[in-house]
């Protein structure tokens, strides 16, 4: 599950067993889709969650030639601006100046005071080989790990205890939002994964992510948190 995140000033028992007599599969044919950069750390190393007054939570991840930041609301990109001390980046009237472990946000609709609360490495393909986007979620634990040559997902369940790799079928894709919508591609398998890119901490521990992920099957849903995975 992810953590509720307060408004932003900018703008599980899946049945994966089958039958004989089941419908036959629809076999996504193609490549692995290209998914939105806003859903990757980019050139940066680690993700830093950050806690702000009025009371909201912020995702970055910094590296030398921008800042990706994330709200409950989106993603942005920023880039370098010259300042006397600490490190200030900016998009437009958008502007995140940060100084050790405090920043300050400000954007034409108010200030965010915000302070530094954990990181977390992001993760590698020599963490996850051959995956391009990893999910994971609480109570009951589970994850999911989209491919990145082929359109299949591996879905673990039940704290472990199921496994299966299932084809998808892209039904959204919507770069500028950040958002993509996955469809079982088998017919006697059911299921919805649903990737938005914002701000997204960890449920029990705390960690920072960018992306919001929430699984559903049979009107049930669950919730985790997610990280794109680059070459």
């Amino acid at each position: 599950m992810s953590r509720p995140l307060a408004p932003v000033l900018f703008g599980a028992a899946l049945l994966l067993g089958g039958c004989a007599s089941a419908p036959a599969p629809i076999t996504p044919t193609g490549q692995a889709p290209l998914l939105p950069s806003t859903l990757f750390p980019g050139e940066a190393e680690a993700f830093t969650a950050w806690r702000c007054t009025p009371d909201q939570a912020l995702v970055t991840a910094a590296g030398e030639e921008e800042l990706r930041l994330w709200s409950a609301h989106g993603a942005w990109r920023l880039t370098p601006a010259v300042v006397a001390s600490g490190a200030r980046f900016e998009q437009g009237e958008l502007s995140f100046w940060n100084k050790g472990e405090e920043a300050v946000v400000e954007s034409p609709r108010g200030r965010l005071e915000c302070q530094a609360r954990l990181r977390r490495q992001a993760l590698t393909r020599e963490q996850r080989p051959g995956v391009m986007f990893h999910a994971r979620g609480n109570e009951p634990g589970w994850m999911a790990s989209l491919a990145h040559d082929r359109p299949e997902v591996t879905l673990t369940l039940d704290y472990g205890s199921r496994e299966q790799t299932l084809p998808y079928r892209v039904t959204t894709l919507d770069n500028e939002a950040g958002r993509v919508i996955l469809a079982s591609g088998r017919g006697d398998t059911p299921f919805t994964l649903r990737i938005e890119a914002g701000a997204c901490l960890d449920d029990m521990s705390g960690e920072p992510f960018p992306a919001r992920v929430t699984l559903s099957v049979d009107g049930e849903q669950y919730r985790g948190c997610g990280q794109g995975i680059a070459p």
